[in-house]
Parts: C-alpha cells; structure tokens; sequence
C-alpha cells in the first residue's frame, strides 16, 4: 500500500483545484481520509469541503473561544471571550486568478509605523480614513489596536511586498455591533491600500478575496463577514457582487454615512473560490 503525506495530498489538490471549474475530486483508495478532514466517506473531496479545511494558508490554530461569559459589546449583548490573538504571519497562498501570492501578518510597530505614517498622510487614504496624523498619533492608534481583543490589525503583501492596511474584527464587539442583527461569531474588516503601485482592480479583487478567506478560515464558526464602507466609495463596492458581498442597507454612523455589507460563507465558497 502505497503511504500518503497528507501535507503532499493537500498541495496536489490546491493544483488541481487551481482550474475553477473543477468542482470535485477523488482521492487515491489508499487516502488518509481522516487526516485529510474535508475528504467524504467515498474518498471524494469537494471545491468548497477542500477550501474551508485546508491547512495550507492558515499560519496559526483556528481562533474560536475561550469560554462563554457575560463579557459585552457595545450594545450590551454577550459575547464569548476571545482567544490570544495570533502574531507574524496568519495567512498566505497564491491566487491564481491575480498570478501573485497574497500573505497577511499582524501590524510590528517598530517595522511598520514609518510605512503606516506615510499612508495615512497620503490624501487619498486621508479621505476615507480621516486618521492624517502624526508619527506619535498613529503609534497610539496602532497600539490601541494591538491591545483591543476584539480587533486584528495586519499588513496585508503581494508577493512579500507590504501593499496596505488591514484591521479584522469580531463585529459584535465593534461599533458596527448595534447596527444590525450580530451574531457572536460575525467577522469584519477595514481596509486600505497604501503603496500606490498595488492599486489596480486584479489587486484589489486579490486581497478581498484573501481577507475574506483567511477570516473565514480563522474561525470555523464564522457564517458571515461584514462590511461597512462608505456609501461613496464607489470603487471599493464595485467588487461587491463578484466576491458575494451583498448590500443589506445604508446607514449612518456619527461621522460618515456607510453600507452595510454582507457575504455569506456558503456563497463565497460556493463561487468564489
């Protein structure tokens, strides 16, 4: 009998799913299938099974809870508490679709601050973000951040190259929490692109795709990541429908009109990767 690495089975399957159309394969007789998770009793694995499981891109164990508790968000309602956040590397894997590997690591400020100061002083950035301050602000705002359980903030790289700024946040806990109907697993983002060269749509699509992924990936409980961008940022919610991001209503928050953004884990499983 012919013995399987599964790390070796996991890399051939990401190879043969690379074609989007393939929506099933089967597995060797011999297969580790438990090892494996996402493989069926016959030996099938699916697109989507294969996606959600792999431990490919994943670079730290899957986030969920610590223990339930009457901890609470914002608008008053439990909450579970949250498990250490990670730190370095969390998440990378090619996106064949963009032709470039699109890794996240959380925010270093000894090694990002300079960056992130450049970023937030850049007008186009400051228009959405309203955070043009100075070195000593941002190092603040960076450490809040770092601190807060509920938030995550990372570096988002094509091919090793830092592009932006990203923060993933449990929603519940987040000022988006009382807007709409949270569950205690809901999962959201913010996010720009700094470096002027990363612009473009191929990009864009890239690291939405991945940041919708790895919070996914992060927390198997997590049914829906949310979005709230502003209502104006035509650019960014041009994307929406082809990554499963649907809009659910407008509404206001104290300093900016906003979208409210929706993509469920079946869907994006089910057609975008």
């Amino acid at each position: 009998m012919t013995q399987h690495d599964p790390i070796d089975l996991w890399q051939q399957l990401e190879a043969g799913f690379a074609d989007p159309d393939r929506q099933l394969w089967q597995l060797p007789p011999d297969a580790p299938l438990r090892a494996l998770r996402c493989a069926r009793p016959d030996g099938t694995v699916t697109r989507a099974g294969f996606f959600q499981s792999a431990p490919l891109w994943l670079h730290h164990e899957p986030q969920g809870w610590l223990e339930a508790g009457d901890t609470h968000g914002p608008d008053g309602r439990d909450h579970p508490l949250r498990a250490p956040k990670p730190h370095g590397l969390v998440y990378r894997r090619h996106d064949p679709a963009a032709g470039l590997t699109v890794s996240f690591r959380v925010v270093d400020i000894a090694r990002d601050l300079d960056r992130f100061h450049r970023w937030q002083n850049d007008p186009r950035v400051a228009f959405f973000w309203e955070e043009d301050k100075s070195r000593d602000e941002l190092r603040e705002f960076l450490q809040q951040r770092l601190d807060d359980p509920h938030c995550l903030p990372l570096i988002g790289c094509f091919d090793g190259d830092e592009a932006g700024y990203f923060e993933a946040y449990w929603a519940r806990e987040d000022r988006l929490g009382p807007y709409y109907d949270s569950g205690p697993w809901d999962r959201g983002w913010h996010g720009l692109i700094g470096e002027r060269r990363h612009l473009g749509r191929q990009k864009t699509a890239a690291w939405l795709r991945g940041l919708t992924h790895y919070l996914f990936l992060d927390c198997p409980m997590t049914t829906q990541v949310m979005g709230e961008p502003r209502v104006d940022n035509a650019k960014l919610l041009a994307y929406a429908d082809a990554l499963a991001y649907e809009k659910l209503k407008e509404f206001d928050f104290p300093h900016k009109r906003s979208a409210l953004m929706r993509c469920k884990r079946a869907e994006f499983f089910g057609r975008v990767l």
